[in-house]
């Protein structure tokens, strides 16, 4: 009786304050102009937001009807591509020598977009996925509303609080970043430890295609933008929008709107990959080899 009442005061009361304390966060680093420079970067924003708000779910969608996964398995993957950006990918964009202004904005922008998309979206893939008549559809204006009020009104209280109160801000920002990793870890291990009998089967049906999904969309992200002629500032920026999801709002949906365990394991086991990743590749971006080649290209571009 105690781990039901823990459960459902988890999954009503405290993932969604911490939600909008962790958007409320993003809120802080964002000003009117991060949105005006979808105008004055189009190409940049154009290959970030094509990648993330239509390739990266094109792509998931098909990993989980090839994947061999079980249904709820495979309405996680879909939750994750459907939750581009966070803040999780703002703090890796700057610790590898990103745009971090793209990446902001990327986020920024999906943001906003994604309150509309996810509902629609994510109703088609409960009737692909778990059948006709399922017990776990959701209604689309009820959803677009809760969404709403766990994105963009916190992240607009926060820009107030930019606009009106900078240094605030700018001292809260960084703790509410790390709130942010830290509820995120708390997160998969409250899951783990709720449901520890499905822990191991979990991992070996949904571990292949987080990986999978991870370095797919990555290259994705790295590969385009390069095509397009973006910097390597710009590239990394990209990379790791597109490989870094959004994986507490994942959860949060599967856990309270959903309710359903099963369907979290995937972004939590993704969450796992990609800051591997993310790790990775900052570090390899951070080495002399490649600050050498970004100073180079540098170089080639003012001559």
């Amino acid at each position: 009786m105690k781990d039901i009442e823990l459960v459902t005061f988890v999954n009503t009361q405290v993932i969604p304050v911490c939600i909008f304390l962790i958007m409320m966060g993003m809120g802080l680093s964002l000003v009117t102009d991060d949105f005006k420079r979808v105008l004055k970067y189009p190409k940049a924003v154009a290959i970030g937001l094509t990648n993330q708000l239509l390739l990266l779910p094109i792509i998931g969608f098909g990993l989980a009807n090839i994947m061999p996964l079980e249904p709820e398995y495979a309405v996680g993957v879909m939750l994750l591509v459907l939750c581009p950006g966070g803040t999780t990918s703002n703090m890796f964009s700057h610790l590898a020598k990103g745009d971090v202004a793209l990446s902001v904005t990327m986020t920024a922008v999906a943001s906003l977009i994604t309150v509309f998309t996810i509902p629609v979206v994510l109703n088609y893939s409960l009737i692909h996925f778990m059948g006709q008549g399922n017990e776990f559809q959701l209604p689309i204006l009820t959803t677009m509303f809760s969404l709403m009020k766990l994105t963009i009104v916190p992240i607009v209280i926060g820009m107030m609080i930019r606009r009106y109160a900078p240094k605030i801000a700018e001292s809260t920002q960084v703790h509410v970043s790390r709130f942010g990793i830290l509820f995120l870890t708390l997160l998969i291990i409250f899951l783990t430890y709720i449901q520890q009998d499905i822990v191991i089967p979990a991992l070996i049906a949904a571990g292949p295609v987080s990986i999978i999904l991870n370095i797919s969309t990555m290259l994705l992200g790295y590969y385009s933008s390069k095509l397009f002629g973006l910097n390597l500032a710009q590239r990394t920026s990209i990379t790791i929008e597109v490989g870094l999801q959004n994986s507490t709002l994942s959860m949060f949906m599967a856990l309270t709107l959903l309710a359903n365990y099963k369907m979290s394991f995937t972004p939590a086991i993704y969450t796992l990959t990609m800051l591997f990743t993310a790790g990775i590749l900052a570090g390899m971006l951070n080495s002399k080899y490649f600050k050498s080649k970004s100073n180079s290209e540098v170089m080639a571009d003012n001559a």
